[in-house]
């Protein structure tokens, strides 16, 4: 297993690098007893599948992903005939927060 990591401003992703091992008929990947106590994995991963690579999120894991959030915010029909009185109080549109 090699680990490495990097740092982002304020962000840190640490890598690490697994064996592919067989399985019965099938392979799979050992994770270290560090990596399943600090995600509290426990029986089951859920697996999604991405444009940059594979993401693996413990089954108990409730968040929605970024294009799950999206599509749920999309959907929704959002009312706003409130955002004209706002503005008229004071928020100027020309103002960045």
């Amino acid at each position: 297993m090699k680990r490495s990591s990097s740092t982002a401003a304020a962000k840190t992703t640490t890598k690490v690098e697994l064996k592919v091992v067989r399985i019965g008929n099938s392979r799979g990947v050992r994770l270290p007893k560090s990596v399943i106590e600090r995600y509290k994995i426990g029986d089951a991963l859920v697996l999604e599948a991405r444009e940059d690579g594979l993401l693996f999120r413990g089954s108990g894991d409730k968040r929605m992903t970024w294009e799950e959030t999206f599509r749920d915010m999309a959907s929704e029909a959002e009312d706003w005939s409130d955002l004209d009185a706002a503005i008229g109080d004071g928020i100027k549109s020309t103002e960045k927060w």
